[in-house]
């Protein structure tokens, strides 16, 4: 762990950043450049005394998944990823065609919007990050584990996971599910463990991916459906990287009484954000 380099890495990217970069307001005039360590320590999900620590060289190893917050937080490109994984003493992770390390301007573009849900997946539906109107709307999907993180794994194997789509919409986006996995299978390994096991476990998918459908598209619209305010249609927008591994998706609401319910929504996120 090379302290005095890892320190002053930490610190030149923090202050390199404006408020506008991760989608906070620019607020009272500023002393200093960049963000305040505060802001930092709340993007990355770390204490702003940790952060003091290692920018002081003073603070003990980071864990190679406190790195991966802090390359999201302070919005590292792969080789600037990689270089903090050295300064720490850590190997970096393997970079493969598919990974977690969410593109940069999908990162810079999420943290525009504000009255639109938005979320970044990966190629196996897997959510990277949200902002808090789609976790309103759609739940927290960063909290699974496993096989569970990829949207289609779900799909076939958590009843609860359908419940979002009319009932009358539910074989169609099973379809899709199958069909997206099939083109995402370039993923390598992982891909072949979600299909290994949904081959496994679903009578339905084994039917389904007998088909031999292939399809990356999303919807352009559709409706889902919320426990507190009722369905919502949205219009959905993506915007995928040059290799397609990751997927920015927007989903807007589609006329008067769908933006009043995705307003309503905005009200729930921001008094649970603010608890």
């Amino acid at each position: 762990m090379d302290r005095p380099q890892l320190a002053d890495f930490l610190r030149r990217h923090r202050e390199a950043l404006r408020p506008a970069d991760v989608g906070l307001p620019d607020g009272v005039r500023r002393r200093t450049p960049g963000l305040r360590r505060e802001e930092v320590a709340q993007l990355v999900g770390m204490s702003a005394d940790y952060l003091t620590r290692l920018e002081q060289q003073r603070g003990p190893q980071p864990s190679e998944q406190m790195l991966t917050a802090i390359a999201r937080g302070l919005r590292l490109t792969l080789d600037e990823r990689d270089h903090l994984y050295r300064l720490a003493g850590h190997t970096p992770p393997a970079r493969t065609l598919r990974r977690d390390h969410v593109a940069p301007p999908l990162l810079r573009v999420l943290d525009r919007l504000d009255d639109a849900a938005a979320l970044v997946l990966s190629d196996l539906g897997e959510t990277l990050a949200q902002n808090r109107l789609a976790i309103a709307l759609l739940g927290d999907g960063t909290r699974h584990t496993g096989l569970a993180r990829s949207a289609i794994h779900r799909w076939f194997t958590d009843p609860g996971e359908r419940l979002r789509y009319p009932e009358e919409d539910r074989d169609r986006q099973s379809r899709l599910q199958v069909a997206q996995l099939r083109a995402a299978m370039a993923a390598g390994a992982r891909g072949q463990a979600v299909l290994d096991d949904l081959l496994d476990r679903s009578a339905e998918f084994r039917d389904l991916w007998s088909l031999h459908e292939v399809h990356r598209r999303f919807d352009d619209r559709k409706t889902l459906m919320h426990p507190e305010v009722g369905p919502i249609e949205v219009d959905c927008q993506a915007l995928f990287t040059e290799d397609q591994a990751q997927t920015l998706l927007v989903l807007t609401p589609r006329g008067a009484e769908a933006a009043e319910r995705m307003r309503l929504l905005g009200v729930v996120a921001g008094a649970r954000f603010a608890v």
